[in-house]
């Protein structure tokens, strides 16, 4: 059964299309070098629990789209208009977006890869080296179980 093969393999695909992501990775959060600057925008996902229905097999999927804050040399009075906080915020979540919506009713769905909740996206700033924002969303997803009982 090669299912998690292809599920990553497709969702890595998707992810790298995209002209906004310059980095797919998955596993342990813990394992990527991210204090490296080269490999933002960067997409990072895992899967964190399987459920065995009758038919399909429901995979929780935790993404994390993030990018690095930069300061810019200017003074003003708020830290959104002394970086690019606000952009890297708004371009992540476009990203997050087009993956849920391609899981919900695009080229994801019709590869059997279906979208089982609404989704809720989780902002955070600072919460790993380099001054990363971004954000953090977990998604319940069906897959085919087509293992056969018969032999």
């Amino acid at each position: 059964m090669t299912t998690i093969y292809d599920l990553i393999q497709k969702i890595k695909d998707f992810l790298h299309e995209s002209e906004i992501i310059q980095t797919v990775t998955f596993g342990d959060i813990s394992e990527i070098d991210l204090t490296k600057t080269t490999i933002y925008p960067l997409t990072h996902f895992m899967i964190a629990d399987a459920i065995f229905r009758p038919r399909v097999i429901e995979l929780k999927i935790s993404f994390l789209f993030l990018d690095v804050v930069h300061q810019s040399k200017e003074y003003s009075n708020t830290e959104e208009e002394d970086s690019n906080l606000i952009d890297v915020y708004n371009t992540q979540l476009v990203m997050a977006n087009d993956l849920i919506s391609h899981l919900r009713r695009g080229d994801l769905f019709d590869d059997k890869y279906q979208l089982v909740n609404d989704p809720a996206a989780n902002m955070f700033k600072d919460r790993f080296e380099n001054q990363l924002a971004g954000w953090s969303v977990d998604v319940d997803v069906q897959i085919p179980n087509n293992l056969s009982i018969c032999q």
